[in-house]
């Protein structure tokens, strides 16, 4: 650790110190010779899930209006971007310093609208000169090979869901897409209605063929897209039908006295106390999905 390091954590936690800059030099202490042993420990592999786990914790604390626990999530999420850059630094690739100054230029130049000369009237145009001025540098990345592919832009490391969309947007770029043109998406409609069909015609009882498997994933590549198109985030829409069914089945075991009693309940005892609870959590989930935001954008 530096000099400069020490002193700022020899401050005794003084508010005149920055905040960020203390943040970064514990994070070199906590992987220095005396640091922390299993900080020393990590690498980029080892951390990386935490990432992911980090981030839908940030989901969750926003979805749930929960401010409080907003600023402790994004204070995990902002020790993983420290973790990652402490590793970087001391492998000689590039340093927190590095990584802010890498992004205030990307801000810079991919806002020319403000920070030059392009005129931006709406938020859609503003979208259009991002994705021209990415792609350009995305080209000139990569010199320019005449084999690069326009699906080379979305990595295969993201979520399924997020992935699915993100393919259908960029192949609708070139014209390949489902036409939607009065905005009803009813092209997509009866293309899902013909996957569920050619998926109903592939099941087995008692496996799963790869057959099956190819024929679902067209389902849920149609459904994702379908969501594309009626301009619904369908992470947020299955994370709000996950958050439905937890409230709801938590109702059908108050219901019923508890789980245990749940697990001896008949098949009809079941639905009768599932139409309960959606009666009864009804008017909360309506409340909620009024005031939480649903729209892709």
């Amino acid at each position: 650790m530096d000099e400069h390091a020490e002193q700022i954590l020899d401050t005794g936690g003084r508010a005149n110190i920055d905040p960020i800059a203390q943040s970064i030099a514990i994070m070199a202490r906590l992987r220095g010779p005396e640091g922390c042993p299993w900080d020393r420990e990590q690498t980029f592999d080892s951390i990386k899930r935490h990432t992911l786990e980090e981030t839908y914790e940030v989901f969750d604390a926003i979805e749930r209006r929960a401010w409080p626990d907003l600023k402790d999530e994004l204070g995990d999420l902002l020790l993983q971007v420290l973790f990652y850059s402490e590793m970087a630094a001391e492998a000689g690739y590039f340093d927190i310093a590095d990584v802010a100054a890498n992004l205030n230029a990307k801000l810079i130049r991919r806002h020319p609208h403000v920070f030059g000369e392009v005129v931006a009237s709406d938020a859609e145009a503003v979208l259009r000169n991002w994705e021209l001025i990415k792609r350009a540098e995305k080209k000139e990345a990569r010199g320019d090979v005449a084999t690069a592919s326009l699906l080379d832009q979305v990595p295969r490391s993201m979520p399924a869901v997020v992935e699915a969309g993100k393919l259908g947007a960029k192949a609708a770029k070139v014209g390949f897409d489902w036409p939607n043109a009065d905005g009803s998406a009813s092209e997509l409609f009866e293309k899902l209605d013909e996957e569920i069909v050619e998926l109903k015609a592939e099941v087995r009882p008692g496996s799963a063929t790869p057959q099956a498997v190819a024929e679902l994933g067209d389902v849920l590549f149609t459904a994702v897209n379908l969501a594309r198109h009626l301009k619904i985030d369908p992470e947020f829409a299955l994370r709000e039908t996950n958050a439905r069914f937890r409230h709801r089945f938590h109702a059908m075991e108050k219901a019923a006295g508890g789980y245990e009693r749940l697990e001896r309940s008949s098949p009809g005892q079941l639905e009768l106390l599932w139409a309960r609870a959606k009666e009864e959590t009804a008017k909360v989930e309506m409340v909620d999905v009024d005031t939480a935001p649903g729209k892709c954008e």
